[in-house]
Parts: structure tokens; C-alpha cells; sequence
């Protein structure tokens, strides 16, 4: 607190933290003042105390309260101009939600949104990004700015197999690699593939990912749901569906959260090479793991048949559009041949700047930390859950972006989902994930976009809109 006799700057009222016994002071206090600026506290233009008064009045080093204003300068919240201090960024586009009310105005519409597949999108590590893109630009020759690397450029290639072989126990090679535009192309690709082998029919996850079933669908193929339980997809179940190739998530399904049991792995793949068929490995989220290590890809055990599919959508950000397949040798060159039809090929500059994140480093210390604040985060979910709504069940590893809510009996899903709407909290049933094979209802959580603060607010919203559906 401040020295008696002494003003403490309105901005600085909305900066002391608090502290959480035994926590890094700089993650509590940069997390805080990030939070502040997110949900409309602190607004832009708003001027922050300067390093040293802040310092003081929170008794901690200078240094420390610089570090977090150059991180958060480096993220786009702040600006530091000469002469006039520290700002909120002027230019800031805050969400709607988290806009400021006037004192006296009318509360405005509250919107979070609780979409299970969107990362925290304020962990963007800006700084580590900035250094390595002004870094592709410089060590780029002329030459690579033409139309080439069809398959991603090399660098990211390499740095992609030691960073899969060493992290996911997968068996790559950088030129079995293929760098797609998201994952959605990539499972456009491996329809075409399967297309072209004769394949008329994929079989899915049921629940799974709507999306899946879309792109599938789109690309003129059927679509066999097949269940999927605690242990991962029933390969009895879809070895009698008969399908000619099948998408599976073995790290962590979506939605239900579930792991592919080791004797089901051995199933899957005993099937696939019998019948010479091929897997899609969506891997979409599997190096966000809190509990354990996350277990090895299936690909490891199947290079010959298991296409594995990433994506930096959900470790970095959407808005990067970038993805790879890792294919087996026979069919890349058909791959790339697909993929260069389809749009020439990649940003190649943003690749170069991707290879440099992860063999510099960066992008290992960015995971760190992006577990770190997921970890928290579920843990604040579940702690929230238990006490405003005891009685439900929470469904899945601690894994992900995502978690379900298993409902209490006699309470659908449909009367939770609107009620909340109405109240500016957008939530998924479970139902909406689901084709052919029903589950007992259930909502499906997303914990990486909401702020902490948010969370807290859109469990309340959901224990009383299950209040009243009960």
C-alpha cells in the first residue's frame, strides 16, 4: 500500500494484485494487469503509473514491473511513448464483453464465449514472433520469394520432424512432411488421397468434431459415425462399418475428452495394415497435457498407414493458418501435387518465421508457459463447478481447451444452452457434436478464450440456467 500521506494513481488502484502465496509475483502481476485491460478496467489510452511508482507501491524491484510492461508493449496492450509514460494501447480492440460500463449507465450485454476449440488468445508469445519473422525476412534470399517449396519451405520441414520425433514419438523425416494451411486443409488432402485410392467412405468419432464430418461430406465421401467412449473409438464398432479410411484423435478426442486405449491402438492399427487402409491422426491438441506426459502418436506405431495431422491453431493462434501432415513416403509426392492445385503452396515467409520459433527455442518456452495458464485455468473451472453446480459431473483427461459437463438426470440440454444464451454465455451441448450414437447430456466447456474473471461468471450463469431446466 502506499506511504501515508501519499495518492495512489487511479490506474495503480486497478493494479495491486493479489497475491497468491507462493506465485511469481511477475506471472501474478502481469497476468492481473492483463486481465484488467482485457475485461474494460483499464481502457485504452488509460496512462499506467511509471515503472518506479508502481514499484514502489507494490514493494517490488523496478526491474520487475519493467519486464511486465515489455511484455505486455510486446503483446499490443500497452505502448511506451517518450516523454508521456506508459499507456494502454490506443488502438486496442477489446471485445465487446469486456467493455467498461459508465457509473450509472446500463449494465451492457454480457458475451462470453465458451467455444471449446479457441486457445487464450492474449498467450500469443508477440515478442518471440516479431524476432522471429524480422529474422526470416532478413536470412530469406531473394530467390525464395518466387513461387517454390511446394511441400513448406525446408527449414520449417526439418525443424518440424526433430520437434515431432522428440516431443510426440512420431517417425518423421522432414521430407515426409507436408505444411498445410490449418488443419482443414490438411483433412481436405487426406480426402483426396483416400479418393484417389478408391476410398468412398471415412469413417469418424461419434461425438466428434462437426467440422470433420462437413469437410468430408464436402468432398463428395460418406461419413460413418462410429462411438467413441473413455477408452477412445470402439474398433469393433468400425471394424463392422466397413469404412475405407477413418479419422480418429487418439491424444485427446473431441469433445469427450477421451485417450485411445493402448489395446485399441494395437486394434486400430492390426485393422488398418490388414486391410491396407489409411488413418488420419488429427493431433490438434495433444502437447497441451497437465496431468502426465502426453502419450505418443499412433503414427510411431504406423508410419506406413498413419497420416498424422497438426496444427499451430491451438499451441500459438488460429490466425496463423498454418498446419503439416506427416505422410507416409509412397504418398507425399501425391500430396504435395494435391496441395499445389489447391493454392500454390504456403506463406512461405510465415513458415521461415515458424521454423525459427521452434529451432530457436521459442516455441518450447511458449508451450511451457501456454500449459502452465491452461493447467490453471481447468483447475479454476473445476473449482468454480464445485461450487456453484456440485452436482454435475466433470467429463475427461486434463487435457485441452475443453471440458464436459455431464448434466444431472432429467435436465436436457437444449433449456440449459438457450437460457444461458439469453444471459451472454455461449455453450455447446454435447448433442451438437453428436451424428447417430446419443450420449446422456452433457455441455461441452471451453476454458482457453474466457479470462479467468469471465469463467467464473459464465459457471454461474450455467448453474442457474440448470437450476431452472431442473
Amino acid at each position: 500500500m502506499p506511504k501515508s500521506g501519499t495518492t495512489l494513481d487511479p490506474a495503480a488502484a486497478l493494479l495491486l494484485p493479489r497475491w497468491e502465496a507462493g506465485g511469481p509475483r511477475r506471472a501474478q502481476l502481469e497476468g492481473q494487469l492483463r486481465e484488467a485491460i482485457r475485461e474494460g478496467r483499464l481502457r485504452p489510452g488509460s496512462r499506467l503509473p511509471s515503472s518506479r511508482a508502481l514499484a514502489a507501491q507494490l514493494g517490488v524491484s523496478r526491474r520487475l514491473v519493467v519486464e511486465v510492461y515489455e511484455q505486455l508493449g510486446a503483446e499490443g496492450y500497452l505502448v511506451a511513448r517518450r516523454g508521456s509514460g506508459t499507456v494502454v494501447s490506443p488502438n486496442l480492440q477489446l471485445p465487446e464483453a469486456a467493455a467498461a460500463v459508465p457509473a450509472g449507465a446500463p449494465r451492457a450485454e454480457r458475451r462470453i464465449d465458451l467455444f471449446p476449440g479457441a486457445p487464450d488468445l492474449s498467450l500469443f508469445p508477440r515478442r518471440a514472433w516479431g524476432r522471429a519473422l524480422r529474422l526470416a525476412l532478413a536470412e530469406l534470399p531473394d530467390a525464395r520469394l518466387n513461387y517454390c517449396d511446394y511441400a513448406g519451405v525446408p527449414e520449417l520441414r526439418t525443424a518440424l520432424a526433430d520437434h515431432l520425433g522428440r516431443v510426440r514419438a512420431a517417425v518423421a523425416a522432414p521430407g515426409r512432411l507436408l505444411v498445410t494451411s490449418g488443419y482443414q486443409q490438411g483433412l481436405r488432402l487426406f480426402c483426396q488421397l483416400v479418393r484417389g485410392r478408391g476410398g468412398r467412405r471415412i469413417a469418424i468419432e461419434d461425438p466428434g468434431f462437426p467440422l470433420a464430418a462437413w469437410t468430408i461430406e464436402s468432398e463428395r465421401l460418406e461419413v460413418a459415425p462410429v462411438p467413441i467412449d473413455g477408452d477412445g473409438i470402439d474398433v469393433g464398432a468400425l471394424v463392422a462399418a466397413r469404412p475405407d479410411a477413418v479419422v480418429v484423435t487418439p491424444a485427446h478426442s473431441l469433445p469427450l475428452g477421451s485417450v485411445l486405449a493402448p489395446e485399441r491402438r494395437r486394434q486400430l492399427v492390426a485393422w488398418a495394415r490388414e486391410r491396407e487402409l489409411l488413418v488420419l491422426e488429427d493431433d490438434y491438441d495433444a502437447e497441451l497435457r497437465y496431468d502426465r506426459e502426453p502419450a505418443g502418436t499412433l503414427q510411431g506405431l504406423a508410419p506406413d498407414v498413419v497420416v498424422l495431422a497438426g496444427t499451430a491453431s491451438k499451441t500459438l493462434a488460429p490466425a496463423l493458418r498454418l498446419g503439416w501432415l506427416l505422410l507416409p513416403e509412397e504418398l507425399v509426392g501425391e500430396a504435395v501435387t494435391l496441395r499445389m492445385a489447391a493454392d500454390g503452396g504456403g506463406a512461405r515467409i510465415e513458415e521461415r518465421a515458424l521454423a525459427e520459433l521452434i529451432a530457436g527455442g521459442g516455441f518450447d518456452r511458449h508451450l511451457r508457459a501456454a500449459r502452465k495458464r491452461y493447467r490453471a485455468k481447468r483447475a479454476l473451472l473445476l473449482e468454480a463447478v464445485a461450487a456453484a453446480a456440485p452436482e454435475l459431473a466433470v467429463r475427461g483427461v486434463a487435457a485441452g481447451l475443453h471440458a464436459v459437463l455431464e448434466l444431472p438426470p432429467g435436465v436436457a440440454e437444449e433449456p440449459v444452452v438457450a437460457a444461458a444464451a439469453a444471459e451472454g454465455v455461449t455453450v455447446q451441448g454435447l448433442g451438437a457434436f453428436t451424428r447417430r450414437h446419443r450420449r446422456p447430456p452433457g455441455l461441452v466447456v471451453g476454458y482457453g478464450l474466457p479470462s479467468e474473471r469471465q469463467l467464473r461468471e459464465a459457471v454461474a450463469v450455467l448453474a442457474a440456467a440448470i437450476a431452472r431446466a431442473g
